[in-house]
């Protein structure tokens, strides 16, 4: 099920959240095209913002939509960021990065004083685990960082491209994406993401921590509920 009804719901409401002259981060993923897609329509009818994007695909559509947008190295702090989650608990902690954004992702929404996460109501879980975490790692030394990571018990493969599995997906920063394979549940995520951060050559992990303040939950029959 591709839960296109379910993320229109979050994206759209999420617009509401939004006030004239805010600075707003921009996230990543299909639910935020929900988000930009009506807050396009909200700027062209007079709503005063400048945004902020988390990734190049973000800043492209933000760019040819119209919205106002700021170089990030500009900015000191951003009012509020709406962005996805590939997992999220009740508690409101995630696994993002399946769009291979979550380096920017993060420093964008540590950036906020606010940060809106929006959901299908897929991506809700009891506990995050059993799935892809996803890894930003330098490109130097490659196998040695993956060596590490596999020596902390976790297995995974460095991500490809979509359009030509023969060669690596390269993020906005010039990294790779290894994409741990978790067949459990995290008992400490927090415990998890500073083992990998501790490891150099690791930039960051898809685990986020602490870092959502709310949430939407949109379900395909329309309704939506708040988290946090």
């Amino acid at each position: 099920m591709s839960y296109v009804n379910s993320k229109k719901t979050a994206g759209y409401l999420a617009v509401d959240y939004i006030k004239n002259n805010m600075i707003v981060g921009l996230g990543t993923g299909s639910t935020v095209f929900f988000f930009l897609e009506k807050l396009i329509e909200k700027v062209h009818n007079g709503l005063q913002i400048h945004a902020v994007a988390s990734s190049t695909e973000t800043l492209e559509l933000a760019k040819k939509g119209g919205i106002p947008l700021l170089d990030i190295n500009q900015v000191k702090q951003v009012d509020i960021t709406v962005d996805g989650a590939d997992q999220i608990d009740p508690k409101g902690n995630m696994i993002k990065g399946g769009g291979g954004a979550l380096f920017r992702e993060k420093m964008v929404a540590t950036l906020s004083k606010d940060v809106l996460i929006i959901v299908d109501e897929s991506k809700v879980v009891k506990s995050l685990g059993k799935g892809i975490l996803p890894v930003e790692i330098l490109p130097f030394a490659i196998l040695g960082i993956i060596n590490r990571i596999h020596a902390l018990g976790f297995e995974g493969k460095i991500r490809s491209k979509k359009e030509d599995p023969s060669q690596f997906f390269i993020t906005d920063n010039g990294n790779y994406i290894f994409d741990i394979s978790l067949h459990k549940n995290l008992s400490d995520p927090q415990d998890t993401h500073q083992k990998l951060i501790e490891i150099p050559g690791v930039c960051e992990t898809g685990l986020f921590i602490n870092i959502a303040k709310q949430a939407i939950i949109g379900y395909e029959n329309g309704t939506s509920k708040t988290l946090l």
